[in-house]
């Protein structure tokens, strides 16, 4: 077992599959106690036994939660927190595209839900076990399909006007302009925060959508990246020592880069704060 991670806590959302399943991996392989939060149990279980079986890793568990309901959300980190006392990586992981609008059970647009609602929440209810384990780092998996998107605050459910590749940028630039707002007000805690793109990688991504679009991702997996190659810049700002200290960068291929010119807009970076913990508090 490769070392460089002994002694660190990690948890992984969407650690089932895919570059989440990858990182889980390699980072247990690099000595971390790594702890994979999914709502698929007989998955997660399968998972975290491979897991296990390939690195010689024991330190590997798993916590069964859907992460599009805020109830399942409160109910994971709490479980996390009755199992350990620190925590030094969050990586914000799970995510999907619905090309059909769809609800969740709290009345929420699901891909604004999952992939942007489910990253706020679990964060802000770790947060203080980060703090307590600084130096800590908090890594979101965003996406260049931010880059064009526009956050609409009239409509940020998307109930008056739905188009799932729409919703999926938008809920990708809204990861971004999280990370760069949460980094600002975690300066001089010794937590970092940072997002990245982890490539176009050949995964289960958009497959929960069925028939055509399947058979459509099925062709263009054969032009992506490898979910081993995806997977590099999640496991960089993970373990390396050279970005302990860095927070509020956009990642892509373990270098930072510019996101999209709006995504750096400081008002609605709070605007989106602001609606983010009104809907997470309602429910």
């Amino acid at each position: 077992m490769a070392e460089g991670m002994h002694g660190k806590t990690v948890v992984i959302t969407g650690g089932t599959n895919g570059i989440g399943l990858v990182t889980a991996r390699e980072l247990a392989r690099m000595g971390a106690q790594v702890v994979i939060v999914s709502r698929n149990e007989d998955k997660c279980a399968k998972t975290v036994e491979q897991i296990r079986k390939d690195t010689g890793n024991t330190n590997v568990e798993f916590i069964a939660e859907d992460l599009s309901v805020m109830a399942n959300i409160r109910q994971a980190a709490y479980e996390f927190k009755k199992r350990h006392t620190r925590l030094d990586i969050l990586i914000n992981n799970a995510g999907a595209i619905f090309f059909k609008r769809q609800v969740s059970a709290d009345g929420f647009e699901m891909t604004f839900a999952l992939n942007h609602l489910s990253y706020f929440l679990f964060t802000h209810l770790l947060l203080e076990t980060l703090k307590t384990s600084a130096p800590s780092r908090i890594i979101t998996v965003a996406s260049h399909a931010h880059e064009g998107a526009r956050l609409n605050f009239d409509d940020l459910l998307s109930e008056k006007k739905y188009n799932g590749y729409g919703a999926y940028g938008s809920s990708k630039l809204a990861n971004i302009m999280f990370t760069y707002e949460l980094a600002e007000k975690l300066a001089g805690t010794r937590v970092t925060a940072n997002a990245l793109h982890p490539g176009f990688v050949a995964t289960g991504f958009a497959r929960n959508n069925g028939g055509i679009i399947n058979f459509g991702m099925g062709l263009t997996h054969l032009f992506a990246r490898t979910p081993k190659k995806g997977a590099e810049t999640s496991i960089y700002l993970a373990s390396s020592p050279e970005v302990e200290s860095v927070s509020g960068k956009y990642f892509t291929d373990c270098k930072a880069v510019e996101s999209d010119p709006v995504s750096y807009d400081k008002a609605a970076q709070e605007k989106l704060w602001e609606a983010s913990l009104e809907m997470i508090v309602s429910r």
